[in-house]
């Protein structure tokens, strides 16, 4: 049995409602009903009587309740003692742009759930240093996008994301049902600062030197668009903002959303982030896809 399987089930015999425990869990229903079913089936009992109104604790799901619960309470006190252990109590994590994401707003919940007494330091970081402060010694762990210099750094990919042309919504071509890079040739892009990783300015240049504003921000990316018509990209699902629009470009590979941290850290709080991540961007609401077992292989420091 996985402990997270069993922190559902918990969830679900506590709120004896599996909408009010997937809201709990911060998950969405179908995936959360697929894995107590699943875990029915491997213990080869019935562990909810279901109703239209609810559900209850069958008697062998009531021993399984008490099990569950002194389970992972040790769970998390092992997780404390070795955190203390090693000396980690505190963790600080660097989010590139836009903290909304709610990627990060599950996976901020569930860690907040498995280490209750962390201390998470949270900085936002401008658009110049895709590595939020990581090889500066800033932060300890990064959420942020690629492409990047990754020599000394251990990624991974957490999720992919269409992105699209940021225009005025005045402007001649904001009417089109997508785009390609052609189509912006002769226009002016927003650009990072001199300095920027190589990779990184590329990408969102589409891989082509250009000419315009410099900007350090998401905030300054819309506002040198609205006030002086540059373009530049941004993701797809974003929210442009009022006076914007954003249109598909076709010939541009996704943006990588990735974890990132240090080589060789011996941080259990880093290690602990990095498969809480992994899990939680796979059960993304938008996909509908169920979140697998975190039984996540992170590297070894």
């Amino acid at each position: 049995m996985e402990l997270r399987t069993l922190r559902y089930f918990v969830a679900v015999a506590e709120e004896l409602h599996f909408g009010r425990a997937a809201g709990r869990l911060h998950m969405s229903q179908p995936p959360l009903s697929r894995a107590i079913k699943q875990l029915e089936t491997e213990l080869g009992a019935t562990l909810f009587d279901r109703s239209p109104g609810g559900v209850t604790l069958t008697s062998v799901g009531a021993v399984l309740l008490d099990e569950a619960r002194a389970l992972l309470s040790q769970a998390d006190r092992v997780r404390r003692r070795v955190a203390a252990a090693a000396g980690a109590t505190a963790i600080t994590v660097g989010i590139l742009g836009d903290s909304t994401d709610p990627g990060a707003t599950r996976l901020a919940a569930a860690y907040r759930r498995r280490h209750p007494h962390a201390e998470v330091r949270v900085r936002e970081t401008d658009l110049n240093d895709p590595t939020c402060g990581l090889r500066a010694g800033a932060v300890d762990v990064a959420l942020t996008r690629g492409p990047f210099d990754e020599t000394g750094l251990a990624v991974r990919e957490l999720r992919t994301d269409p992105v699209g042309a940021l225009l005025r919504a005045d402007d001649v071509l904001a009417g089109r049902d997508s785009l390609k890079l052609a189509d912006l040739a002769d226009r002016h892009w927003f650009r990072f600062p001199e300095g920027t990783d190589p990779r990184w300015q590329a990408y969102w240049n589409g891989g082509e030197p250009r000419e315009g504003p410099v900007v350090r921000a998401v905030r300054e990316c819309r506002q040198a668009v609205l006030w002086n018509g540059t373009v530049g990209m941004t993701l797809l699902d974003h929210e442009p903002g009022e006076g914007l629009t954003v249109v598909p470009l076709t010939d541009m590979p996704p943006s990588r959303m990735v974890v990132a941290w240090k080589e060789g850290s011996t941080n259990p709080l880093i290690r602990s982030l990095v498969e809480i991540a992994v899990a939680a961007y796979e059960d993304r609401a938008r996909t509908g896809k169920p979140a697998k077992p975190a039984r996540v292989r992170v590297p070894a420091a």
